[in-house]
C-alpha cells in the first residue's frame, strides 16, 4: 500500500524504520484491509480504493480454475506491493473527511483547517488533526462522513434543513464517563449543546430526515447511487464497518499438476481448439510450446485436463446445489481418491495419499480413511465486501462491488502447505443422530442461531437457514479439539492451523491443515499427526480434554455460550480457537456431542470409547 506523505515529527522522537508507516501485508489486503475498508495510520485514516486503481504490472498472477470459472473471472492477482521511492502498488484516499482538532476542538471538514502542505494538522493550533470517529453507512454498502450539523440543530428546525447557520463547530469530551454522553457536539450559532447519546438507534439518523447519499469513495469518480436504503451510524472501527467476502478452492486435479501450471497462459488457445474437436492442432500447439518452455506436454494429458474442465461443468449445471457447494464435494471426492506422491512430480500442487500403517486402530472411534495431504494449495479470493450485514445474518446481503469496470481478475492470496484429513462412519453418525438426546442438543444451537441472525436482520423475514445439524456440529466441535490438541502436543500455534469441514448429507469429514506458508507452514509436523497410532493417541488425549473444562460446570450445561449464544458447552478453556483458524467463527460448537453430559454420557458421539 503507498504510505501516504511523511508528517512532522515531534522534537524527540524515535526515527523508525520497520515496520514502514502505513505498510500491511499482502494477507491483508484480502482479509483485513481489502477494498473499501478503513485504514488507520498513526493519527489519520485512509480507505483503500478499488482495484482498477491498483498498478499491478508487476504483481504475481494466481490460477486457481475451478474458482476462477465459480466467480466468473480468468485469473486472481496477489496485491501489488511497492517501497517508499514507488508510486505503484495499492492506492489509499483520505476517508472520513470530517476531522476535529483536539486543542481548539474545531470540527469541520479537513480541507477548511488550512493545513500545511504534506501535512494533516490544525493550521491555527499545528496539532494534529483527528479523524471522526463516526460514519453513516447502509446494507448497501454506501458510506459518508456522520452529519454533525443535523445532528446538533436537530432541536432547533427554525435554521432551515437545506442550509448552515453560518456558525463553526466544535467537538469535545467531557471526561466523566467513556459513554457516547461525554462526546458533546456544539455550534457557535448558540444551540444547546448535545452527546453522540441515541446516534446509533436503527432510526436516529431517519428520524432526522437524513437519507443515504449513495456514496462510494473507494470508487474513483463513482456517481452517486439512488439508495433508499435506511443508513445507521457506525464506528470508524467496527466491524460491520467492512465485511469481506472471501472465497476459497483447494487445488485438486487434474488442475493442480505440472501441465495446467505451466499451461496457465495458453488454455484459452487450447479450449479454442479442443471446441471444435481439432486434437491435432493441440499436439502441434503443444509441440511447439515446448521449445519455448523446455518441457515435455502430453497432449493426453491435456486433452483430459479439458474433458475433465467440460464434465466439471456439466456437474455443476445439473446439480441444485450453489457452485461453492459443489466445489466443496469436488474436493471431498478427490480427498478421498487421493493422489500418490510417486505418481505426482515436483510442480504438483497436491499430493493425498493414504498413511502406511493400517487405520484399524481408528475403527473403535468411527474414524475411518485417514488421509495425509503431504503437498497442498489453497487459494483466498476477495470476491466483494459488505456494510452493515453481514453473509450469516442474511441470504440476500448486497456485495458491494471492487471496482467501477468490469475486471476480469479479483485479489486473492495463495497457502501452500500440508494437513491431514479425516473422515467419520456415516452409518454410525446418521445412528447416533437419530438419538431424541442428540437431536434436541443440536435443534437448541440452531434454534439460538436463527434467533440471532435474525435479530442482527434488518429483515428478520429473509435470515438463512441454520447450518447447524449433529453432523455438522460434531465434525466442527471434533476439528476444535484436535487444533487445540495438536497446537499443544505438535508444537504448532492454534492461529497457524484451520480447518476446512465437508459437512452435508453425502459429507462427513475435515481437513485440518496450515493456514500459513511461513516458518509454521509446511514442515512436515502435521502430516505426521495424520499417521493411526499417533491420531489415535492425539483423539484420545483431545477427548480427555474434552471431558473436563475449568470452567464446569456452568460450561457443560450453559443453554447458550459464544456471541449470540449459539455455543452449547463451549468456551474460551476448552475448544474455542483463534477466529482465523474456523469457519464459522467459533459459533455452532458444543462439547457434549463429543464426551456427553454428566446427566447423560450416552449423547456423546465418543462414549463408548471413553467408557473403555
Amino acid at each position: 500500500m503507498t504510505p501516504p506523505p511523511a508528517r512532522r515529527r515531534r522534537p524527540g522522537a524515535p526515527e523508525r524504520s520497520y515496520p514502514r508507516r502505513g505498510s500491511v501485508r499482502r494477507a491483508q489486503m484480502i482479509t483485513t484491509y481489502g477494498v473499501g475498508s478503513l485504514v488507520a495510520v498513526d493519527n489519520e485514516s485512509f480507505m483503500v480504493t478499488g482495484i482498477d486503481s491498483w498498478n499491478i504490472s508487476e504483481a504475481p498472477t494466481i490460477f486457481e480454475h475451478r474458482l476462477a470459472r465459480v466467480l466468473g473471472v480468468k485469473s486472481f492477482r496477489l496485491p501489488p506491493a511497492s517501497d517508499d521511492t514507488s508510486k505503484d502498488g495499492v492506492h489509499v484516499r483520505r476517508f472520513p473527511l470530517w476531522h476535529s482538532c483536539p486543542k481548539c476542538t474545531v470540527l469541520q471538514h479537513v480541507r477548511q483547517f488550512n493545513s500545511p502542505p504534506g501535512k494533516n494538522e490544525c493550521g491555527d493550533c499545528e496539532e494534529d488533526l483527528v479523524p471522526s470517529r463516526f460514519v453513516m453507512a447502509c446494507a448497501k454498502g454506501h458510506i459518508d462522513d456522520f452529519p454533525y450539523w443535523k445532528w446538533a440543530h436537530r432541536k432547533n428546525r427554525q435554521e432551515g434543513e437545506a442550509g448552515f447557520c453560518g456558525g463553526e463547530m466544535r467537538l469535545r469530551t467531557s471526561g466523566k464517563t467513556a459513554s457516547l454522553r461525554s462526546i458533546l457536539i456544539s455550534c457557535t450559532c448558540g444551540v444547546p449543546e448535545v452527546s453522540m447519546e441515541g446516534a446509533f438507534s436503527g432510526t436516529a439518523l431517519s428520524d432526522l430526515k437524513v437519507f443515504c447519499s449513495g456514496r462510494r469513495p473507494w470508487l474513483k469518480d463513482a456517481p452517486a447511487d439512488h439508495c433508499s436504503e435506511r443508513p445507521r451510524t457506525l464506528q470508524r472501527g467496527s466491524s460491520v464497518a467492512w465485511q469481506p467476502i472471501v472465497r476459497t478452492a483447494l487445488s485438486i486435479p487434474p488442475w493442480s499438476d505440472g501441465h495446467f501450471t505451466r499451461l496457465q497462459g495458453h488454455m484459452d488457445q487450447l479450449r479454442e481448439l479442443y471446441a471444435t474437436g481439432n486434437d491435432g492442432g493441440i499436439e502441434i500447439y503443444l509441440k511447439a510450446l515446448a521449445l519455448t518452455e523446455k518441457y515435455d506436454f502430453s497432449a493426453a494429458k491435456v486433452i483430459a485436463l479439458l474433458e475433465a474442465e467440460n464434465q466439471a461443468g456439466a456437474e455443476e449445471a445439473a446439480t441444485a446445489d450453489s457452485a461453492f457447494v459443489a466445489l466443496r464435494k469436488q474436493e471431498y471426492e478427490r480427498l478421498i481418491e487421493g493422489q500418490a506422491e510417486s505418481d505426482s512430480d515436483h510442480e504438483d500442487q497436491f499430493v493425498c495419499e493414504p498413511p502406511r500403517s493400517s487405520p484399524t486402530v481408528l475403527t473403535p472411534y468411527g474414524v475411518t480413511g485417514p488421509m495425509l495431504v503431504k503437498r497442498l494449495r489453497e487459494v483466498r479470493a476477495l470476491k466483494a465486501f459488505s456494510r452493515v450485514d453481514t453473509p450469516e445474518t442474511r441470504t440476500d446481503v448486497h456485495e458491494a462491488a471492487l471496482s467501477l469496470k468490469d475486471m476480469d481478475w479479483l485479489p486473492a492470496m495463495e497457502v501452500q502447505g500440508e494437513g491431514v484429513f479425516l473422515r467419520l462412519d456415516e452409518q454410525r453418525v446418521d445412528t447416533w443422530a437419530r438419538s431424541v438426546a442428540v437431536a434436541a442438543r443440536a435443534e437448541a444451537v440452531r434454534n439460538n442461531h436463527t434467533r440471532m441472525m435474525r435479530e442482527r436482520s434488518q429483515d428478520p423475514d429473509s435470515v438463512p437457514e441454520s447450518p447447524a445439524t449433529p453432523r455438522m456440529i460434531l465434525l466442527h466441535t471434533l476439528a476444535h479439539a484436535l487444533i487445540n490438541e495438536w497446537s499443544l502436543g505438535g508444537g504448532y500455534p492454534a492461529a497457524s492451523l484451520r480447518e476446512r469441514l465437508y459437512a452435508g448429507e453425502t459429507m462427513a469429514g475435515m481437513l485440518i491443515c496450515t493456514a500459513t506458508s511461513d516458518s509454521a507452514g509446511s514442515l512436515g509436523g502435521l502430516v505426521a499427526q495424520g499417521e493411526p497410532s499417533r491420531l489415535r493417541e492425539s483423539l484420545d488425549s483431545a477427548l480427555d480434554r474434552a471431558r473436563w473444562c475449568s470452567s464446569d460446570p456452568l460450561c457443560v450445561e450453559s443453554e447458550g455460550s459464544g456471541v449470540g449464544g449459539i455455543n452449547l458447552a463451549a468456551c474460551h478453556a476448552c475448544v474455542l480457537l483463534p477466529e482465523t483458524s474456523c469457519e464459522h467463527n467459533n459459533g455452532l460448537l458444543d462439547r457434549a456431542l463429543l464426551i456427553g453430559t454428566p446427566e447423560n454420557p450416552s449423547i456423546g458421539f465418543f462414549s463408548d470409547v471413553l467408557s473403555l
